[in-house]
């Protein structure tokens, strides 16, 4: 009688032979187990050319503009030379914060209301602008009819909306906010309406199996898919901001730093100007950075 045995597959897949280890008696249970040797961390390497190449160029950029400044007023004339512009600097800087009127205050203040009333127009700008974006992106109803408006409205020049700001509000710091808002609003509209039509189609296909609610579908899918793109046109709109409200109060008067640029011009005062002109792109250069940061935490880049 003849008697088949079956075997699995996986029986007849052959193991590897179990390598070969020398036996040690077992070790007595009170007998403590002996510690394992930490893990060494490697040991930092200073990478001095990668530092370098970040510290180097923008000294050596900043030297030669200096350089080439120095050179071009060593024979004296109305513009002053670096070290005179370096002690103004110095002078300006030891109370920026003083008060001598409504219209005499230290540049402290002047940046300082600058920056208030960028903060007013751009935050009403993000408000209205991100939410039109998606809008504008989810439905191309929308899409059809705003399309026209801001194609025809973006290039304007930012001063062309100041007299239109004077004439409705009739007070220089509100038309100056108005255009603040009118200017910084575009790029936020049109970057988030880019990333919403962006979206793989696939994530709402997903939605619509699930039925999910439209608010449902903008918090749980577009809007973390479209945050890189809203965080770009915060950081363009800032720029431009920070822009518009040099020349506007330039117009307009009152305190911030396109007024003080303006005031120190007619006292014919060229360091302090050059002196603005450094702060301006410095508070510029911080915004930047700072949205920098922000944007690089939320998208996960190094």
């Amino acid at each position: 009688m003849v008697s088949a045995v079956f075997h699995s597959p996986r029986d007849t897949v052959a193991t590897p032979a179990a390598p070969l280890s020398v036996s040690h008696p077992p070790a007595p249970a009170d007998t403590p187990a002996a510690p394992r040797p930490a893990a060494r961390r490697a040991p930092r390497i200073f990478d001095g050319r990668a530092i370098a190449l970040r510290v180097l160029p923008p000294v050596l950029s900043l030297a030669l503009l200096v350089g080439l400044w120095a050179l071009a007023t060593q024979k004296g004339g109305s513009f002053p030379t670096p070290a005179q512009t370096w002690d103004a600097a110095v002078q300006l800087f030891s109370d920026p914060f003083y008060r001598n009127g409504p219209n005499d205050q230290g540049i402290g203040w002047n940046i300082l209301n600058s920056l208030s009333r960028v903060g007013m127009g751009f935050g009403l700008a993000a408000l209205v602008g991100i939410p039109l974006g998606f809008i504008v992106g989810r439905f191309e109803f929308a899409s059809r009819m705003v399309s026209p408006l801001i194609a025809l409205l973006k290039p304007v020049s930012p001063l062309a909306w100041l007299p239109i700001g004077l004439l409705v509000f009739k007070s220089a710091n509100p038309a100056a906010i108005w255009t603040i808002f009118i200017c910084s609003i575009w790029p936020m509209v049109v970057n988030t309406a880019v990333g919403v039509q962006r979206v793989p189609e696939d994530y709402l296909n997903v939605a619509r199996v699930l039925k999910l609610s439209e608010w449902r579908v903008i918090t749980r899918i577009l809007l973390p898919a479209v945050l890189p793109y809203v965080l770009t046109g915060v950081r363009l709109s800032v720029g431009t901001a920070w822009l518009v409200i040099v020349a506007a109060e330039m117009l307009t008067g009152g305190v911030g730093i396109g007024f003080w640029v303006w005031d120190e011009w007619n006292n014919l005062n060229v360091a302090h100007i050059l002196i603005a002109i450094f702060v301006i792109g410095t508070v510029g250069l911080l915004l930047e950075w700072a949205l920098m940061t922000l944007a690089r935490h939320f998208t996960f880049e190094d």
